[in-house]
């Protein structure tokens, strides 16, 4: 007999229920030491979904030998980029969640979507983040990952973990979940305008690196869709910059094991270029919506001696997105494009209401 967690009080004749929306990002640990590591890495190397290797035979490997170094060379990494805020990718994930909660609150002031941020590895869970939802009455929720591109071993991840904490519920809410938005023309035109902002005060680059989180060649071959969509962000963000194929690069970076994973790898990329002559190099990681360890370790710390190391004369490391609001207003646009008809229409905003003013006037109405 299933055993369901107890449902919120009922209401006779309640008419108004309430949609969630739940942002997740990938995770993070809760301190940047061993133990906190090791509890992290457990769980995220624990999930199926992340290594594609027999069960048996990767618990082996996983508790006999990574989780006994792997925690304490991690935890070193993650002390060099904690703040005093705490984890990075958590408090700009955070503060996305303000970003878009507070657009939402405008365009829907009598029943706004409540946004909840949750990680898929880590506090808080996405189970938490279903419970604080139905226990605030909604009985829709939308599952909005930060992941532009699709991959089994995020989006689906996250599903999974959406389904089975829906699965403790005896009345669980509808759902939905956003596949992917990798060539979303308001994300890439967010990209474009990070890039040229920082272009301003950082002049531009012999060459732009775009580099992407790395997954194993064969999930490629299998149907995983990721390497595909990173290379069409890739091209439409350099159609916008207006740039030859000359003046930026595609590649991969965060590899982990001994498999054949996707490339052009990051750091040997930038260690070429750098050989050959290359002395300014950017390197922007348009799959991280929110600056983390791999931007700002593994980017912003490791390439960049690389490239320094092997003859480079200038290296920046392009900030994510993180809470820009040109990013936010695309983000609520792509949530408002997956909420369709659980809502009323927004709001018009102070613009597009001056506008409708000036077209009435152009016709006749009374000042």
């Amino acid at each position: 007999m299933p055993s369901y967690l107890p449902e919120p009080p009922f209401t006779h004749g309640r008419s108004i229920a309430r949609v969630g929306l739940l942002l997740v990002n990938l995770g993070t640990p809760d301190a940047p030491d061993t133990p906190a590591l090791r509890r992290y890495l457990a769980e995220f190397l624990g999930d199926p979904r992340v290594v594609e290797i027999p069960r048996f035979f990767w618990w082996l490997i996983l508790h006999g030998v990574i989780l006994r170094t792997r925690p304490a060379q991690s935890a070193k990494k993650y002390a060099a980029i904690w703040q005093s805020e705490g984890s990075p990718l958590r408090f700009h994930t955070a503060a996305q969640a303000a970003g878009l909660s507070a657009r939402l609150e405008a365009a829907f002031p009598d029943n706004p979507p409540l946004v909840r941020y949750v990680m898929r590895y880590g506090q808080p869970s996405l189970g938490q983040g279903v419970t604080e939802l139905k226990n605030a009455g909604c009985d829709r929720i939308l599952l909005l990952p930060l992941y532009p591109q699709y991959a089994a071993s995020t989006t689906a991840s996250s599903q999974d973990a959406l389904f089975s904490a829906l699965a403790r519920w005896r009345h669980a809410p509808a759902v939905r979940t956003v596949h992917h938005y990798h060539d979303d023309p308001g994300y890439i035109s967010a990209l474009k305008g990070r890039v040229e902002g920082f272009w301003a005060t950082q002049g531009r680059p012999d060459v732009l690196v775009m580099s992407f989180h790395g997954v194993p060649q064969f999930t490629l071959h299998k149907g995983d869709p990721y390497y595909c969509e990173c290379l069409k962000t890739g091209r439409l963000l350099a159609q916008a910059l207006g740039l030859e194929p000359h003046q930026y690069r595609i590649s991969f970076q965060s590899l982990f094991g001994r498999t054949e994973w996707v490339k052009p790898y990051t750091a040997p990329l930038v260690e070429q270029l750098a050989r050959t002559g290359v002395r300014y190099v950017q390197v922007l990681c348009p799959g991280f919506p929110a600056d983390c360890l791999e931007t700002l370790e593994e980017i912003g710390m490791e390439v960049k001696a690389t490239f320094l190391n092997h003859g480079g004369e200038v290296y920046h490391y392009i900030p994510a997105l993180n809470d820009d609001p040109t990013w936010l207003d695309s983000l609520t646009r792509i949530a408002l494009d997956n909420l369709g008809g659980w809502l009323p229409a927004p709001l018009p905003t102070a613009e597009e209401q001056a506008a409708q003013k000036n077209r009435a006037l152009e016709q006749g109405a009374p000042q």
